[in-house]
């Protein structure tokens, strides 16, 4: 961290502001979770040292999605249609690479119109930090139930009992071998920095399902999804801690009570055992783990599933480090001998 001169604004290791990463005014619902989620994106970029323009802030539809434009304004940003984000984001790491990619969603944006091209952007294990912001309805047209919503839950007024199963995205996630899998809630903004600090650092594909509580469809009791729910249930598997690869690694703690996770550029994410004899590293654990939490209906938090051993998208593709946007015509359009050549081999 940059020092500076008493009364001048503290600043990082760009030389930048935390006031350089802020966007617009929130227009959201007052007490909003994802207005909560927007600040610890903003404090992650910032304590991480990543520069705005560098980014590519990216979303659907919901209210989730309006959330980009509530930080980073000196990023770029698209809004997509309804469930495409995730396609988008393929493509988008696919013509520049050189880019930081976020992507904000919702569970209906992700779990239902845009469950397909989650479960195959996943797969592809495209670099994209990829926020869950899961409220467990449609808060834009009136609070039905979403898909993550979990049976049993009552909707607003107490008529509406759901009857269906929820999906996990947690889960799916890691079954289509995503390499970095958390989940929290946004009340709890030292979880939530410190696992959006190691989904940055991670190289591929890393998704944070956060459940954001919709304070005027989804927050009164019978919920699962709500602020007294949460607060109540929330029961973190470890307590997190996060080296970022440019300062000093000084960890310091008891043999047997600390799992220390090695990330692709080599930043550590820590992990001190709580109420859970749990290894993030273990896959089969982690699926155990959640199934028997959805049955439940627990609320687990924290990293649920690290692997570092999966090579992202762009390197499985042999990807030229040049945004594929910038190459001249002369570099990507095939010679008339190489056609030739293509046309032979199917003959």
């Amino acid at each position: 961290m940059a020092t500076t001169p008493s009364g001048a604004p503290k600043t990082n290791r760009l030389g930048l502001a935390v006031l350089d990463y802020r966007g617009g005014k929130t227009t959201l619902c007052a007490g909003c979770g994802h207005n909560a989620i927007s600040e610890r994106i903003i404090d992650a970029m910032y304590e991480m040292g990543v520069q705005p323009e560098r980014v590519a802030k990216l979303s659907g539809i919901g209210c989730s999605s309006k959330t980009t434009a509530y930080f980073l304004n000196r990023s770029h940003g698209f809004n997509g249609v309804h469930g495409r984000m995730a396609a988008m984001a393929v493509g988008t790491n696919c013509a520049n690479r050189t880019l930081v990619q976020i992507g904000v969603s919702g569970d209906g944006d992700t779990a239902s119109i845009g469950l397909g091209n989650f479960l195959h952007m996943v797969r592809r294990n495209a670099p994209l930090v990829y926020i869950i912001e899961n409220n467990g309805c449609y808060g834009l047209t009136k609070g039905q139930f979403s898909a993550t919503a979990d049976k049993g839950s009552v909707k607003k007024g107490g008529a509406t009992i759901n009857q269906m199963p929820p999906i996990d995205c947690c889960a799916l996630a890691i079954e289509m071998g995503c390499g970095y899998v958390g989940r929290s809630f946004s009340g709890d903004p030292k979880q939530v920095l410190t696992l959006m600090k190691g989904a940055l650092a991670h190289g591929g594909t890393a998704v944070l399902d956060i459940v954001s509580p919709c304070v005027t469809f989804n927050n009164h009791e019978g919920s699962t999804k709500s602020y007294p729910y949460a607060k109540a249930n929330e029961d973190p598997l470890h307590e997190l801690g996060f080296v970022p690869f440019f300062e000093d690694v000084k960890v310091d703690y008891d043999p047997g009570t600390t799992t220390t996770v090695k990330l692709p550029d080599s930043s550590l994410i820590t992990l001190k055992k709580l109420g859970h004899d749990y290894d993030a590293t273990n896959r089969s654990q982690a699926l155990d783990l959640l199934h028997e939490a959805s049955e439940k209906q627990q609320f687990l938090t924290g990293l649920i599933y690290v692997d570092s051993q999966t090579l992202p998208m762009d390197e499985q593709m042999n990807l030229v480090p040049e945004a594929l946007a910038t190459l001249p015509a002369s570099r990507i359009r095939p010679s008339p001998q190489v056609l030739a050549e293509i046309l032979e081999h199917y003959k």
